[in-house]
């Protein structure tokens, strides 16, 4: 059954997503972010801020949604560890996440949580995402301008959407890597033989800034070749 037949049936409640939003200093982007969750055709979902130690005014924006908003401020820790907190106290049997500076698509959620029903044998799914550059920012060196100009599968967490219970089967997010603690996980869950899918959908748009850690490009090589190396012996046994 579709998403939209179930929300029609007075017998069946759709299921919560929980989406974490895991923000440092995103005082510029997080209202924009957050307004993009609440612009979704899905409900329902519960909304969780981690602010990992913010120094800017990022904590007035996230309690300007004081009632519609779950708030948490930690010590900086780093992205990992933000996620991390906000999977602590999910409470949607799908979770998704939402990088502060990145947006969403409005049917992003009714299309993933309904190819999640249709087809429950598969435990997380991405979609296509659009990159956009902020006016005044240049394109990263390290990144292949033209690749991404085709609108390319997003393996970052703004694209994914996982149940609750494959985070516990194969565990969060690695806080030993800074940079690469998402690739960690995608591998990770391939090595697991998680069954996956990439919706053809656009259904998120990623930002790039001057900000990014996408413009630190040797410390994200070298986190990539540890989480590559990584998987390697996994697979040897």
């Amino acid at each position: 059954m579709s998403v939209d037949k179930m929300a029609e049936s007075k017998e069946v409640d759709l299921p919560l997503v929980s989406v974490i939003i895991p923000v440092y200093n995103g005082e510029r982007y997080l209202a924009e972010a957050i307004d993009s969750v609440f612009a979704q055709d899905y409900h329902p979902f519960e909304i969780i801020v981690v602010d990992d130690g913010s120094v800017d005014d990022t904590a007035d924006i996230a309690k300007l949604y004081k009632d519609d908003v779950r708030y948490i401020y930690q010590s900086n820790q780093g992205h990992a560890a933000a996620k991390n907190t906000g999977i602590s106290v999910a409470e949607g049997e799908f979770i998704a996440f939402l990088d502060a500076d990145d947006l969403w698509a409005p049917h992003k959620l009714r299309a993933q949580i309904g190819f999640l029903i249709e087809n429950p044998e598969i435990g997380y799914v991405i979609s296509r995402m659009r990159v956009f550059l902020e006016p005044g920012a240049r394109w990263p060196y390290q990144l292949d301008e033209e690749y991404f100009a085709s609108d390319p599968a997003g393996y970052l967490p703004s694209t994914l959407v996982v149940k609750k219970h494959v985070l516990g089967e194969i565990g969060t997010f690695d806080t030993g890597y800074r940079h690469a603690n998402d690739s960690d996980w995608f591998f990770r869950a391939k090595d697991a033989g998680v069954p996956m899918a990439v919706l053809q959908d656009v259904l998120v748009y990623r930002r790039l800034h001057s900000s990014n850690m996408s413009y630190e490009a040797k410390a994200n090589l070298s986190e990539l070749l540890r989480v590559v190396r990584s998987s390697v012996k996994r697979d040897r046994g």
